[in-house]
């Protein structure tokens, strides 16, 4: 129910059961975030049962409080085809949004489910304006920015696009950026994209250089695990930044730590709003209560004032410490805490012969229900006080009364059950009331399938795969040229130093051209607002350098391209743009990205689910597992701006690749091992593929060279299924898949 006037801002609290969003609720929370039984991104927490959903949704609209549903993961084909059934009583029931990362998600809530607003996630990775702008044109009403961004660029996606924008304020923080973390899906196949991450970041690594020469500062330290954040200091400037809603991550915490922090979290956002030309200071007992309701070695203020650095990082402990008993002093408990009740106003007629009349009023909304007959007093008549008394009983109501009138003839009589059922019917209107405010009705659905639709015309079984090539390093690429299969090049980024940049890219566009090839620029994982900058200011060198397209990595890209004027048919969308399922390729279709290339975490049987004429398979490569706004060389031995490759040593001795790439300040950490496809050629080329992909990123020359020999027996059936070609490599989540 809208009341007209919208707060300047909104406290949002996480909850894992209704018990925890009951507390929350009390603790002072505007809304609440939290799962159903599926596709939420905690999925080993308890979270709410159907009928829970229901009952919260009430609970909370009924203290004019909001319930948001996270449906922020990346959903299969045939799960989405079980989205509406399970939305659809909590849109009845007038949920207030849904928080998502799948682009199929989005697209079948926009078209079956009308005025229900679309949060994006921040797993979507939105870190800047572009983003922001592509959400907000496809219909999100909100974007959960990404937790690595510092106040000047919140500050910049604000005025840029005045979208609503949600920023945690407190909780755990994650090593990678959201929604571009394969490491526990990897290592382990428990995906983060599918709510089961496994916390590997929060094991012991030590750090190694290009030679392999361990760092003795890196050995077995928790180099990947972040402190917790708590920006309580900087509320004001989060504000003054265009921040809206303030969130607190913790849906798998107890509820006396979600309870606990959000009390402590409303006291302050309150006087911000109460006392707005007051000083602004945090008592140093609230500090201290929040480090007790818990903690990782202290707090960070996360990336809010800064890029990175070791500050943030807990080395020699991840675990999250809590005092004893924190939160019970406070009223943390929901069963400790006194239940806020709604002020309503009351009027009782009670004249001779007519039906006694209730009437009651919360805020706008009223209502009128009568009694039975009132009768002329025999023997004792009604005494107004006493009638009171037993009116302004609600019991386990939402509801008290502020005031409460009562106009009666003299000499009147009612009997106590009559006052007392005119009363619950009176509540119970009153109750039904309010909630009919929220209420929606569902409409016959439109057509949305998910199915696959008819195949455009691809690769069958027996024809040649378009072969595309990643480069890294120039002497990859001089192998790549050599290459007759090779249609297309994507040169990496990063490959050409900044100041040389335009100079360098149209040298090599030219002898990929020379030599019958496509050269495609590959543009940064992370495409931040001081990147995009550069990249706007230089944009024409880049297209005289006569590149003929690009390998897009995120959602910022898209947008930019399109500002830029870019042709469609140039932009190749790479695996972290998810097309999980049908739906999310048509939306990436409507966004300008008609090329895809396929989820590195579906296995054979979900591909074939999905269209992939339109799409290009990675059949050799190192996968990159974490892009991070970390950068482990700094945080260990100090920055040294050296751009070339290190090794993160787990603790059973295996090496992950790391590459920084320090002009656009991140690192990007490789699989050990390989994706490696070459003895599924056959099943591969049953997809019906636009193309298929050899990444090089760590390989020698020699090594390319080996790669493209193994490839041409695989594509002419002449590999040996039993012989190990690579000494070590992965098949991925090509045949097992994730959960």
């Amino acid at each position: 129910m809208d009341n007209g006037i919208k707060k300047r801002t909104e406290l949002l609290s996480p909850a894992g059961s209704l018990a925890t969003l009951k507390a929350v609720a009390e603790a002072g929370a505007d809304a609440v975030y939290a799962a159903g039984s599926q596709f939420g991104a905690r999925a080993y927490a308890q979270n709410f049962t159907d009928m829970e959903l229901l009952e919260a949704l009430d609970y909370l609209h009924l203290k004019g409080k909001k319930l948001y549903l996270t449906v922020n993961t990346l959903l299969k084909g045939l799960e989405l085809e079980t989205l509406y059934g399970y939305l659809e009583p909590l849109y009845k029931a007038g949920l207030d949004a849904v928080i998502v990362q799948d682009l199929g998600v989005l697209r079948l809530i926009l078209s079956q489910f009308p005025g229900l607003p679309v949060h994006a996630s921040t797993q979507m990775a939105v870190i800047g304006a572009y983003g922001a702008k592509l959400m907000l044109e496809a219909g999100c009403s909100r974007i959960v920015a990404a937790r690595e961004l510092p106040l000047e660029e919140i500050s910049n996606i604000y005025k840029e696009t005045g979208m609503e924008l949600e920023c945690f304020v407190h909780g755990a923080l994650c090593y990678c950026y959201s929604g571009q973390c394969l490491l526990s899906s990897m290592i382990g196949g428990r995906s983060g994209n599918r709510g089961r991450c496994a916390q590997p970041c929060r094991l012991p690594y030590g750090l190694v250089g290009g030679s392999k020469k361990e760092n003795r500062q890196g050995q077995s330290n928790y180099l990947l695990s972040l402190k917790d954040l708590c920006a309580i200091d900087l509320l004001p400037k989060m504000v003054q930044s265009g921040v809206y809603s303030f969130k607190i991550e913790g849906r798998m915490k107890q509820a006396e730590y979600a309870a606990g922090v959000t009390r402590i979290y409303r006291k302050y956002l309150d006087k911000l709003e109460l006392e707005p030309d007051c000083p602004y200071q945090v008592e140093d007992e609230d500090k201290g209560l929040l480090l007790a309701l818990g903690n990782r070695c202290g707090f960070t203020n996360g990336y809010y004032t800064g890029k990175n650095g070791k500050n943030m990082v807990t080395f020699s402990s991840p675990s999250h410490e809590k005092k004893k008993d924190a939160g019970k002093g406070f009223g943390a408990k929901p069963e400790a805490t006194a239940e806020h009740k709604e002020k309503i106003k009351g009027t009782l007629r009670l004249s001779q012969q007519m039906p006694a009349c209730l009437m009651l009023q919360y805020k706008d909304i009223q209502v009128e229900v009568t009694g039975a007959l009132v009768q002329p007093a025999l023997k004792q008549p009604l005494q107004k006080q006493a009638v009171l008394e037993k009116m302004q009983k609600t019991g386990n109501t939402p509801f008290e009364f502020e005031t409460f009138a009562i106009e009666m003839d003299e000499n009147v009589f009612l009997t106590v059950g009559a006052l007392n059922q005119l009363r619950r019917e009176g509540l119970e209107c009153l109750q039904e009331e309010i909630l009919k405010t929220y209420r929606r009705v569902v409409q016959s659905p439109a057509p949305c399938s998910s199915r696959k639709p008819v195949q455009r015309e691809g690769v069958g079984e027996g024809g040649e795969l378009k072969l595309c090539a990643l480069a890294e390093t120039s002497g990859q690429f001089e192998v790549i040229l050599k290459q007759r299969e090779v249609g297309r090049v994507y040169l990496e980024s990063h490959l050409f130093p900044r100041a040389m940049f335009a100079q360098q890219l149209k040298g090599y566009v030219e002898q990929a051209h020379r030599a019958g090839k496509e050269c495609y620029l590959a543009l940064p994982y992370i495409f931040r607002m001081g990147t995009a900058k550069w990249y706007c200011s230089h944009w024409q060198w880049i297209l005289q350098a006569g590149v003929d397209g690009y390998l897009v990595r995120n959602l910022e890209e898209v947008q930019f391209l399109k500002e830029q004027g870019a042709n469609p048919q140039s932009m190749q969308g790479d695996y972290s743009l998810y097309a999980f399922n049908n739906l999310a390729v048509a939306q990436l279709h409507e966004m300008s990205v008609p090329h895809i290339t396929l989820p590195v975490e579906l296995n054979l049987k979900e591909l074939k689910q999905l269209t992939c004429a339109c799409g290009e398979l990675i059949l050799y490569g190192h996968q990159p597992l974490m892009v991070s706004s970390q950068c482990l060389k700094r945080n260990v031995s100090g920055c040294s701006q050296d751009a070339g490759v290190f090794y993160l040593k787990d603790r059973y001795g295996k090496m992950f690749p790391v590459r920084s790439q320090c002009e656009d300040c991140y690192n990007i950490i490789y699989n050990i091992s390989p994706l490696a496809l070459f003895h599924h050629m056959g099943e591969a080329r049953s997809l019906r593929l636009e193309g298929a992909r050899l990444s090089f990123t760590v390989e020698s020359p020699g090594e390319v060279e080996d790669i493209f020999a193994y490839y041409r027996q695989a594509a002419a059936g002449a590999l040996d299924k039993d012989r190990k070609y690579i000494s070590d490599y992965t098949n991925g989540h090509f045949k097992r898949g994730v959960e």
